[in-house]
């Protein structure tokens, strides 16, 4: 069964290269979903796939790249319905600020 988890990540995460590092760990994991900026200087996500490889992305959000400064990691359950949030043919998108 696949799990699905809603992330905010706060602290030093925008300007850092977050979204790329959680892109290429999501890809890593073979993970499916998408990642964006917001306004308010979070970083949001949703991750859906094995819940082992689930976990190890938060686990890795909250060390986060080199540069950044991860204050605290919100994860919440995701509804597969956010999923459509996805560029068409994309497993993963990075996308833009909302």
């Amino acid at each position: 069964m696949a799990a699905i988890r809603h992330l905010i990540v706060t602290g030093l995460v925008q300007g850092v290269g977050y979204r790329a590092f959680v892109a290429d760990e999501a890809a890593a994991g073979g993970l499916e979903g998408w990642v964006r900026n917001r306004r308010d200087g979070t970083v949001e996500a949703l991750v859906a796939g094995a819940p082992e490889a689930v976990d190890r992305l938060i686990a890795a959000c909250r060390r986060g790249p080199w540069g950044a400064r991860v204050d605290g990691v919100d994860a919440q359950e995701g509804r597969a319905d956010d999923l459509a949030l996805r560029r068409s043919g994309e497993l993963f998108s990075v996308l833009a600020t909302e």
